[in-house]
C-alpha cells in the first residue's frame, strides 16, 4: 500500500512540476515571438525597410502562433473545457498557424533562390527576415508538437488569478497586436492590396 502511496505521490509531482513548466514555457513562447515581432519593427522604422504583402503575412501567422500559449494561460485553470485538451486546442492553433506561416515565409525563400538574387531586405546575422521567419515556424511546431506529446493526465489545480508577470507578458503581447495593426494600416491606407515591394506608407 506505501508502494502504490509513493508511486501516485511522485507522478503527483511530475505532473505539478509540468504544468508549472508548460507555464513558463507559454510565457517563453509569446515573449520569444513579441522579440521576433519588435526585431521586425526596429528593421521597419530604424532602416526604412518597409516589409512586403508575404512579410506581413509572416507576421500574422506569427501571432496567431502566440495566440495559442496565450489561450492556454488565460483558459488553462481547467486542464480540460467542453471535452477538448487546453493544451492540445492552444498549442494545437500554434502549430496550424505556424504551418501556415511556414508556407509563406518558404515561398518567399524560393522566389529568392537564384544564384545572384540579393534577396529582399538587409540581412541580418547572414539571413534575411523571412528566412529566420522560417526558422521560427520549425521551432514553434517542433516545440508545440512535443508540448501536446508529453502532456501529462492528470487534472492539476490552476491559480484563480493572473500573476503580474502575466498581465505583463499578455499586455505587451496586446501592444504587438495593436502596433501591426496600426502599422498595417499605414502602410496600406484605403488599398486592399499592397504592391509587391512598397516604397511609401499609403496612409500618410
Amino acid at each position: 500500500m506505501s508502494d502504490t502511496s509513493d508511486l501516485h505521490a511522485s507522478s503527483t509531482i511530475r505532473s505539478i512540476l509540468w504544468a508549472r513548466a508548460e507555464l513558463i514555457l507559454c510565457h517563453v513562447c509569446i515573449l520569444g515571438i513579441c522579440g521576433v515581432l519588435i526585431g521586425a519593427f526596429v528593421i521597419q522604422f530604424a532602416e526604412g525597410e518597409m516589409p512586403c504583402p508575404l512579410c506581413l503575412i509572416q507576421r500574422m501567422c506569427m501571432i496567431l502562433a502566440a495566440l495559442g500559449p496565450a489561450f492556454v494561460i488565460l483558459e488553462g485553470r481547467s486542464r480540460f473545457s467542453h471535452g477538448f485538451s487546453i493544451i492540445g486546442a492552444g498549442f494545437g492553433m500554434s502549430i496550424l498557424a505556424a504551418v501556415g506561416g511556414m508556407s509563406v515565409s518558404a515561398r518567399q525563400v524560393l522566389l529568392h533562390i537564384a544564384p545572384g538574387d540579393p534577396g529582399y531586405g538587409t540581412p541580418v546575422m547572414g539571413m534575411h527576415l523571412y528566412t529566420w521567419a522560417l526558422v521560427v515556424f520549425i521551432v514553434v511546431i517542433v516545440v508545440s508538437g512535443a508540448t501536446v506529446l508529453f502532456e501529462p493526465r492528470i487534472q492539476l489545480p490552476r491559480p484563480t488569478r493572473l500573476r503580474w508577470f502575466t498581465r505583463c507578458t499578455l499586455g505587451l503581447f496586446a501592444l504587438i497586436i495593436a502596433a501591426n495593426v496600426v502599422a498595417a494600416i499605414l502602410e496600406a491606407g484605403p488599398n486592399l492590396f499592397l504592391p509587391d515591394n512598397p516604397t511609401e506608407y499609403l496612409g500618410l
